[in-house]
């Protein structure tokens, strides 16, 4: 079973273990969380808390596009296990925006990536990560979907290959090397990744996991996206019957109203259609409105050097200041103020120029 009913005496999250801010990661501090678009657009991890031995294989919508998965002995990589990945993925992107030298292969603390992936430090979180690095690099993948601008149809392993460098007598790993597959590694050099919210990690179903994944790969800024059930299940990979799952997400949208514990994106389900709509806190921070001028009410959009230049272009004749202030007027009174502000004036002086001629 993918998710147990939540009662009503606990919440849906798990508790966070660690206070932010007391452990160091791969030399770069506090590394914003990310996963790569790919395996959060495609069901690559079973959802399932005991060994998944089936092969399974998705195709896109187009028919050209497929993900086959197969499992080794041990079973499918799990949900919980591409903390491994969201892990190394992080540390990767932190250090390309600081200017550094990368390689695919990773040297880390386990104590560190426990602390980051808000998992237990005693004895039971290094026996189960030791478990995710064993699944994840027996997990065969095949698919001709591309990453970073590069298209692989091969097999591979989620990583090539990792090794313990250091145990304490009482067998508890320490320091470990994690080798990236070509095609994780890919995702991060052409920047398919999206930054995640922290509170995944304290996600307790992995089915909550997978339709986070999904939200904030298919949803975005959007005002909203709409799944049906039946398609959101072979997104999501369930092996859940029609009517469990019909209850496993009704059950998480009940409880998302009731603790509002879902990250980032609210949750409804009406027919058998899931909404899934940006929480404000979300908006605020990955899609801020712009100020508005007290005096005129106008939004305060900021236009680039380029833009402008353009504008002279495609109005000739016409004062570019003045056609700013005409833009910003007419767009105080939209509901929303414009998502690419740039594209927006420059489409505003096309239709200006052409109703009215040069000045």
């Amino acid at each position: 079973m993918v998710g147990d009913i939540t009662k009503p005496d606990r919440t849906p999250l798990l508790p966070l273990r660690h206070a932010q801010g007391d452990f160091f990661v791969c030399d770069i501090f506090d590394a914003a969380p990310k996963g790569d678009m790919a395996s959060m657009a495609h069901p690559i991890f079973t959802l399932s808390t005991k060994p998944d031995t089936k092969k399974r294989r998705y195709v896109a919508a187009d028919g050209k596009s497929y993900v086959e998965i197969r499992p080794n002995m041990i079973g499918l990589a799990t949900v919980h296990d591409r903390d491994v990945l969201i892990y190394c993925i992080s540390q990767v992107m932190a250090a390309l925006n600081d200017g550094k030298q990368v390689h695919r292969t990773l040297r880390f603390k386990a104590y560190d990536l426990l602390v980051a992936t808000n998992r237990p430090v005693a004895g039971t979180g290094y026996t189960g990560l030791k478990a995710a690095l064993e699944r994840l690099q027996g997990t065969q993948v095949e698919t001709n979907i591309t990453t970073g601008g590069v298209e692989q149809i091969d097999g591979f392993s989620l990583i090539d290959r990792y090794r313990i460098v250091r145990e304490t007598r009482d067998g508890r790993m320490l320091d470990l090397e994690v080798t990236l597959s070509d095609w994780v590694f890919n995702a991060i050099a052409g920047d398919d990744v999206l930054t995640l919210n922290r509170r995944y990690f304290q996600l307790r179903k992995p089915l909550e996991r997978r339709l986070y994944e999904l939200a904030r790969k298919q949803c975005g800024t959007q005002p909203e996206w709409k799944c049906g059930l039946d398609k959101l299940k072979d997104r999501t990979g369930s092996t859940s019957s029609d009517k469990e799952f019909r209850r496993l997400v009704r059950a998480i949208c009940k409880a998302d109203e009731e603790h509002n514990h879902m990250p980032d994106y609210g949750f409804r389900l009406d027919a058998d259609i899931l909404t899934v709509t940006p929480k404000q806190e979300f908006l605020d921070h990955y899609a801020p409105k712009p100020k508005q001028d007290q005096l005129t009410g106008g939004y305060i959009l900021p236009l680039s050097p380029d833009t402008l230049d353009r504008a002279r272009e495609v109005a000739p004749t016409w004062d570019v200041n003045v056609l700013a202030r005409e833009w910003r007027s007419y767009a105080a009174k939209r509901k929303e103020p414009p998502k690419n502000p740039d594209a927006a004036f420059l489409g505003f002086c096309k239709s200006w120029y052409k109703r009215r001629g040069r000045a």
